[in-house]
């Protein structure tokens, strides 16, 4: 556990990211710290930012690695050289030896390659963070890859996992950062990472985004080959798309830009409300465009080693919240957090919805282009620290995606109008949703299960009347040894209280004056006060 925070540190000392921080924006401390670090006495070399940036992501493994490939998507975050170099991390991450990648295949498959294959290209077609690709031919001519994953990266990954969550614990004890959940958060990550290590749970993730998508205009999935699919190995149809990211080769075969980006922002929304079930690693390596009919592009979308879903509660929250985003109703947008928890119960609607307004109307009706995302999540974040607002793990992976997909928005139609163009899908999914055909839907999934328990029903009935009679008498009992309780408690009372008369009327009569006196003055005051303490004494 020791080596890999040392290694940490080293790869960041050869490659000196120290020079990648804005010193001018750092306060002063910090900027003096940096300005008379030991690092400044190591070369920086020939190696431009951006390829120092995309080599230490690479050696440091596939957290690394992934967070290179989401950050690739900001161009409106990072410079354009910063931003190319870390695109290459998405297919082209330094691969393994192809022979090292014939024998894993053997292993896994329990056969010769030859077997399996009748051609096999060692030279691999891609290679990211954890898997890479090489092209081959199955027996009866069909051209398909196989993907395995790279050999030892589970222990790599277990020691990144573990060094994260000795970070979230330390976060936990900020009372500022606690709200944002940073060990549910890493736990949500870490399962989500190592499924993809998991080729047979990849293979059913990418059967079932398929079958979601049959025969559908917008997106296209290859499909699986079941007999050659193992957890380290999976055999997947050959598709030949242009790379989404490769704008140049869009535009030279007259792809309609425009209806690629609002199929894309189309797509995200179909998946995340009409199925629920979304890609949750749409970065750019990831997905294509079909070459057939570049005016009526359709996606084909490759590795679906994590996905996502929502709960029907988050679902519709989510829904609502964006259409009142949509329709500036920002005071819906309040009453809903609040109502959701995501907020304080004590928290004011009208200043909740202030404070969103301010941050989300400069936004509004604007082009991708001519928005700060940067601005806008500064702002957002303020907004969160003001009033409390907790992160909610379950919508991470899914605030990821929609990041991915409106960077690659961004590369291929800046001038695309998201609001109007997801405004639609939404006001029509809840009206679904809401309306008749919802209700009919909603009866149809569940009939099988009232099918099953229409026969039961009078059993069922008979039980739960039984139990409300039972609860019942147990009330009547209940609320009569309480009454009994307070009867003796009151008598107790009540006795308490002569106890205390009679032995102060004692208490006075013996005090009255000294037993030497007795005699000579008049005693039947006194005798009748010791008489009346008694009596309560003995009724007591």
């Amino acid at each position: 556990m020791i080596f890999r925070p040392l290694r940490i540190l080293w790869v960041v000392t050869r490659y000196r990211l120290d020079t990648l921080l804005p010193l001018h924006k750092l306060p002063w401390a910090l900027r003096l710290m940096f300005q008379w670090s030991p690092l400044r006495l190591i070369p920086v070399g020939d190696r431009s930012r951006g390829e120092r940036l995309r080599l230490s992501l690479e050696a440091l493994g596939p957290i690394f690695v992934k967070f290179g490939q989401m950050l690739s998507t900001r161009r409106d975050l990072f410079p354009g050289d910063i931003a190319d170099e870390l695109k290459r991390l998405q297919d082209q991450v330094p691969p393994f030896p192809g022979e090292q990648a014939e024998q894993l295949i053997e292993e896994a498959l329990g056969m010769p390659l030859h077997e399996a294959f009748a051609d096999f290209s060692r030279e691999p077609l891609a290679s990211a963070s954890i898997a890479q690709v090489h092209a081959a031919t199955l027996p009866d001519g069909s051209e398909v890859v196989a993907k395995v994953i790279r050999p030892g990266i589970d222990k790599v990954m277990r020691q990144d996992m573990s060094l994260m969550y000795l970070l979230a614990r330390a976060l936990q004890c900020v009372p500022e950062a606690r709200r944002l959940h940073p060990v549910e958060v890493v736990r949500d990550y870490e399962v989500t990472l190592f499924d993809e290590l998991d080729l047979t749970k990849e293979a059913a993730n990418t059967s079932q985004l398929k079958r979601n998508f049959h025969r559908s205009p917008l997106l296209y999935v290859p499909a699986i080959h079941w007999n050659l699919t193992r957890q380290r190995v999976m055999v997947q149809e050959r598709i030949h798309g242009v790379p989404v990211a490769d704008i140049e080769a869009l535009k030279a075969q007259h792809t309609d830009l425009k209806r690629l980006a609002e199929r894309g922002v189309e797509i995200f929304f179909t998946q995340v409300f009409r199925d629920n079930f979304f890609h949750a690693d749409m970065h750019p390596g990831n997905i294509f465009v079909d070459r057939e009919n570049p005016q009526d592009p359709q996606y084909i979308a490759i590795d679906c080693g994590i996905v996502g879903s929502l709960t029907r509660e988050d679902q519709d929250y989510l829904a609502r919240n964006l259409l009142a985003f949509f329709h500036q109703d920002y005071y819906e947008v309040a009453a809903l957090h609040i109502e959701s928890g995501w907020v304080a119960e004590d928290t004011r609607a009208n200043e909740f919805a202030a404070a969103v307004r301010t941050v989300c109307e400069p936004i509004l009706e604007k082009p991708l282009k001519d928005i700060s995302f940067g601005q806008v999540l500064l702002g957002l974040f303020q907004t969160a620290r003001r009033f409390n607002m907790e992160v909610q793990p379950q919508l991470v992976l899914l605030q990821k995606t929609l990041l991915n997909i409106e960077g690659l928005g961004r590369q291929l139609y800046p001038d695309l109008d998201l609001w109007a163009t997801a405004k639609p899908f939404l006001e029509r999914w809840m009206k679904e949703r809401a309306g008749a055909h919802g209700l009919w839907e909603s009866f149809k999934r569940q009939a099988p299960e009232l099918t099953r328990q229409l026969p039961e029903l009078p059993v069922l009935a008979h039980r739960a009347l039984s139990q409300t009679e039972k609860r019942s008498q147990q009330l009547g009992d209940q609320t009569r040894a309480l009454s009994s309780v307070q009867t003796q408690l009151r008598q107790q009372t009540r006795r308490s209280r002569r106890t205390r008369i009679g032995l102060a009327l004692v208490a006075l009569a013996l005090a009255w004056q000294p037993l030497t006196n007795w005699l000579d003055g008049q005693p039947w005051q006194i005798l009748v006060a010791a008489a009346v303490g008694t009596l309560l004494l003995i009724w007591n």
